[in-house]
């Protein structure tokens, strides 16, 4: 959906109809498929708190399990980023995004969707195992056209072109065109950076045995206390490091010091 608001989707780029994600909804469920998932945008530029409230509770008056709410982010390179340059529009103050991501978290929570991601909320049950998946560095098969995969620490991409992908080799595999071996120091990296995004938090002692193997035991748990300090992290010296309220706020700055405490010789 991004937005119910005709103005902020014409700035997204997004040239859908609000109306139509209600009839979407209902031809989902008219074809038994009753587990939905709405994706809304906050901080767009020259969007206010009481339109991003209207957004949260349009997608609420909607059947819907699960919902992602994105805070929007300018990419470099990317024809927003160009507009921006330009003055078409002015950033969101960080203080207004800041504002809105914990208007939308309680009122997902009294609505009965818990946050279990930074950015992803669902009901009891409800929350999205294929990005459980990635999150937890668990294993996943590429299937199709420049899918990726990940199994026992392997990576690999497939080559985005349908007629190479087609070219099967004798063990009937398609080409890859990129492929990275286990590396146990970029493993690690991966878990913490996606692992701490969860509520669930991130196992401390199996973080802290397998940077030990890297000699950055010591680092690790230096940055760990560090971000519990500054109140990011509610315990550094519990079973797991989860995020506070406040720290989710700045997940990708906690990220940033588990992994250098890694790349620490």
């Amino acid at each position: 959906a991004q937005s119910f608001n005709q103005t902020h989707l014409r700035t997204l780029e997004r040239w859908h109809n609000p109306e139509k994600v209600q009839s979407a909804i209902e031809t989902l469920q008219a074809a038994d498929i009753t587990r939905c998932s709405l994706d809304l945008i906050y901080a767009i530029p020259g969007q206010s708190m009481d339109e991003w409230d209207r957004d949260l509770r349009t997608a609420l008056s909607m059947p819907i399990e699960h919902l992602s709410a994105y805070a929007f982010s300018f990419e470099p390179g990317t024809a927003m980023t160009a507009r921006l340059v330009r003055g078409e529009f002015t950033q969101a103050p960080d203080d207004l995004e800041a504002d809105m991501y914990r208007h939308g978290l309680e009122t997902l929570r009294v609505n009965g969707f818990e946050r279990y991601e930074v950015s992803n909320h669902a009901k009891a049950g409800a929350a999205c195992r294929h990005n459980l998946a990635y999150w937890r560095q668990d294993d996943w098969l590429a299937i199709g056209p420049s899918a990726s995969g990940h199994f026992r620490q392997h990576r690999w991409k497939n080559t985005p072109r349908l007629d190479d992908y087609l070219n099967l080799d004798e063990d009937g595999f398609a080409p890859l065109c990129d492929h990275e071996p286990p590396d146990d120091r970029r493993e690690l990296m991966d878990l913490l950076m996606t692992g701490i995004r969860l509520s669930e938090g991130i196992d401390a002692k199996n973080a802290i045995k397998a940077a030990d193997h890297l000699d950055a035991a010591d680092a690790l748990h230096r940055a760990a206390i560090m971000c519990a300090d500054q109140g990011w992290l509610n315990d550094a010296t519990a079973d797991r490091w989860t995020l506070t309220d406040e720290g989710f706020l700045f997940a990708d700055r906690v990220a940033r010091e588990f992994i250098g405490a890694l790349m620490t010789d």
